[in-house]
């Protein structure tokens, strides 16, 4: 892979950690906090709780996607960046494109799936 195109990686991945670090950000300041006395009766109580509930979930699964992206970025100063971490391989082109933070080929990917709905 030449600098340009892992240029253009890198930029692209910092994109998306800067993205997911805006939203925590702004869950910290803004969906924190959950005040009793705005809320009318049990159910709007209640419902408030779920969303926020659903919102740490959205950032606990980010937080992993943010691990992806910081272990990509860590690839490509050390100049493995589209290796398969299984078969060692080239990863094609259009699938880090889709995926820049991916460390798997699409073959070694498919058998991970595929082991992973055979071993629940």
């Amino acid at each position: 892979m030449n600098k340009a195109q892992l240029k253009k990686f890198k930029a692209l991945l910092e994109a998306k950690r800067d993205e997911i670090v805006k939203k925590a950000k702004q869950t910290l300041s803004e969906d924190m906090a959950l005040d009793a006395s705005d809320l009318p009766d049990e159910m709007d109580l209640a419902s408030s709780e779920y969303l926020q509930s659903f919102t740490f979930r959205l950032r606990g699964r980010e937080k992993s996607f943010l691990d992806k992206i910081e272990k990509a970025l860590i690839k490509i100063e050390d100049g493995t960046f589209g290796q398969c971490e299984e078969c060692e391989e080239e990863i094609a082109q259009k699938r880090l494109e889709a995926r820049p933070e991916t460390s798997l080929c699409i073959r070694c990917k498919e058998d991970q799936e595929r082991a992973e709905k055979d071993y629940g």
